[in-house]
């Protein structure tokens, strides 16, 4: 009998054979097991259902029977905390999607809810297995279920290290963060044959799904490595920022940064002219622990920065306008991407720390007609439903509706700071001038000299930050360099922070 078991694993861990392993590594892909090798903790890993077979007996799959049916499942340590995972094995029937092959990954998924447990899915499959027919949809609509009662329960990550197509690439959609490897892997509902005879358009697969078409254009996926070993990294790191489940706290670490650090150079980041850009990048990097900030969705609607980072050593997701691009005007992209990101962090417990520069909403007959209104208003909805610390830092412009949106004191931001460059107004004062004094300006004998004097005048009365002080809708006015110590100190008081939404079984976002 052990010898039995010895070589049912051995068969196990060879997937569909040496030759087909040998093809996975030139195809520049690792191996289901070596992803999950690197993934988990040395030596941490349990696997189950190591020795499940598929059951078909049709198109002569009787004879064609692989312990383990093409997916690695089980559960492991990351960093020491659990974490449960699956890798679909491309070298056995294409990673192909079978009745057992869900029901291995629906178990691993129900531990993590049941454990608390991140979820993290290695994706590498060429869809489902048609032998199988409707058993094999059936087992996709049960992962499917699965991901949705998940969610905002527990993390849930997807890397898509090769193909995923068809109703594949739901599960990975429904997920919080998608990984994809560049030149190896994609993701499409129909394939470019298909569009070819439908719409009659020439499209290649990378140009269709790869990882810079769903991280630059579509928004779908959140993130892009050059190969395996750094989506596995990537994971890893992001894991670090994330708490275990809905109920914990995001994980400190301990840090050599002071928390008292002041940084001179940020007195001279913001131009003086303020049509004038610059990279808020800068800035971030300059406040959170150490420079070190991972952000997320970087190639998508980069008019908007999202991603994590530390103060102190505490866990915070990070929001913040772009000057360098767009102005930093909210569109329908940045708005959208901006939500979603706020309300992950929400439901696990992560402080959001907004950076404001934003002249408005992006004009234009296409993003109104695309539903920028709608795609706003689920940005205001996104940031007026959190109830986590909730901190804003407004250094320049924070016009009109955008004000409203961009975790201001009046949608329950606890702290919110502006710089003295900040202003603060319904409209820019070129705009507003334009609008109050149009009659004056055209009978003026030098308008341009009258138009400067107004514009000088409505920035010194109206648009400055002094106004909202007075008011308490800015609780400090501060030194840029004073940001890092600032944020930390609220954060630190935000410690004990209750606050909760009126009950009710879910709001109706703008969808």
């Amino acid at each position: 009998m052990t010898d039995r078991l010895s070589e049912l694993e051995r068969l196990a861990e060879l997937g569909g054979g040496e030759d087909r392993l040998r093809r996975q590594h030139e195809a520049g892909k690792l191996t289901a097991r070596e992803r999950v090798d690197l993934l988990f903790d040395a030596g941490t890993f349990e696997e189950l259902d190591k020795l499940v077979t598929h059951r078909s007996r049709d198109f002569g799959m009787e004879n064609e029977i692989v312990p383990g049916d093409g997916v690695v499942a089980g559960h492991g340590r990351v960093d020491g905390r659990p974490v449960y995972a699956f890798a679909q094995d491309f070298t056995v029937f294409g990673g192909s999607l079978s009745e057992t092959n869900a029901a291995k990954i629906v178990k691993v998924m129900d531990l993590a809810v049941r454990m608390g447990a991140p979820i993290v899915g290695l994706n590498d499959s060429g869809g489902a297995r048609i032998q199988e027919g409707v058993l094999s949809l059936g087992g996709y609509a049960d992962i499917f279920l699965r991901n949705t009662l998940a969610s905002g329960v527990v993390p849930q990550i997807s890397a898509i290290m090769g193909p995923c197509a068809g109703g594949a690439v739901y599960s990975p959609a429904i997920t919080d963060f998608n990984v994809m490897v560049e030149g190896t892997s994609y993701m499409f509902v129909t394939g470019p044959d298909v569009i070819k005879t439908v719409t009659h358009e020439d499209v290649t697969k990378e140009e269709l799904g790869g990882a810079i078409t769903h991280n630059a254009k579509s928004g779908v996926a959140h993130f892009a490595v050059p190969d395996d070993r750094e989506c596995i990294q990537l994971i890893r790191e992001l894991l670090s920022y994330l708490p275990s489940n809905n109920l914990d706290d995001p994980p400190r670490r301990a840090t050599t940064d002071p928390v008292d650090r002041e940084d001179d150079a940020l007195d001279t980041l913001i131009p003086s002219q303020p049509n004038q850009p610059y990279d808020m990048h800068d800035l971030i990097r300059a406040v959170v622990d150490d420079g070190a900030f991972l952000e997320v969705h970087r190639l998508y609607a980069q008019n908007i920065i999202v991603g994590f980072g530390r103060l102190g050593g505490r866990s915070v997701g990070v929001v913040a306008n772009q000057p360098a691009v767009l102005a930093g005007c909210l569109d329908i992209d940045a708005s959208v991407k901006a939500a979603r990101f706020v309300r992950f962090c929400d439901a696990f417990n992560i402080p959001l720390i907004t950076f404001e520069d934003v002249p408005g909403f992006l004009p234009g007959v296409q993003q109104e007609h695309g539903g920028i209104i709608r795609a706003g208003a689920k940005l205001l909805y996104a940031f007026a439903e959190a109830t986590v610390p909730k901190i804003t830092v407004i250094t320049r412009k924070a016009y009109g509706g955008a004000y409203c949106v961009m975790a201001s004191k009046h949608i329950r931001t606890d702290f919110n700071y502006a710089y003295p460059t900040a202003e603060i107004a319904v409209m820019g004062p070129e705009g507003a001038v334009n609008v109050l004094y149009r009659s004056e300006l055209k009978q003026a004998e030098d308008p341009v000299a009258l138009r400067a004097k107004l514009v000088r005048d409505f920035r010194e009365k109206l648009a400055n930050p002094y106004i909202a002080a007075a008011r308490g809708f800015v609780d400090e006015i501060i030194h840029p360099r004073m940001t890092r110590t600032k944020l930390i100190a609220a954060l630190a008081s935000c410690d004990n922070k209750r606050d909760r939404n009126p009950s009710r079984k879910h709001g109706n976002i703008p969808l």
